[in-house]
């Protein structure tokens, strides 16, 4: 999945610089132009993924991605940080949930948010 993904990427003229997933979130890290909107390529994604996901039968039912997701930018001076962490998710998460670790980024980022709707699609899961 990451090498499809990071085909789309690359025919989108963008630059993989990182890639990888758990079962319930994926991380990227990409290199972007400034000509390009992040939710424009982000629903490219997401549509082209599912697409193949699906065709390729990969899940027992019919795959859909989150409705949002993430996004944040990082100086040039980060990024082999960037890509340690993305690297390390196994780890990383052996450690903490995907709602613990996504919270603390918010957090440590000053980024505000609404509880009310953050997690929405995690608790439509679970339902």
């Amino acid at each position: 999945m990451h090498k499809y993904i990071a085909g789309i990427i690359k025919n989108e003229d963008q630059k993989l610089i990182a890639i990888n997933s758990m079962p319930d979130h994926l991380h990227m890290l990409i290199g972007m132009k400034p000509d390009v909107a992040l939710s424009d390529l982000i629903r490219i994604i997401k549509s082209n993924s599912s697409k193949f996901i699906n065709e390729q039968k990969f899940t027992h039912g019919k795959f859909n991605w989150q409705e949002g997701f993430g996004g944040f930018s990082y100086s040039h001076s980060q990024l082999d940080i960037v890509i340690r962490y993305i690297q390390n998710q196994e780890k990383h998460h052996s450690r903490k949930t995907f709602r613990e670790e996504y919270l603390e980024i918010l957090k440590k980022y000053a980024v505000d948010y609404d509880n009310k709707y953050l997690f929405e699609w995690i608790e439509d899961l679970n339902e």
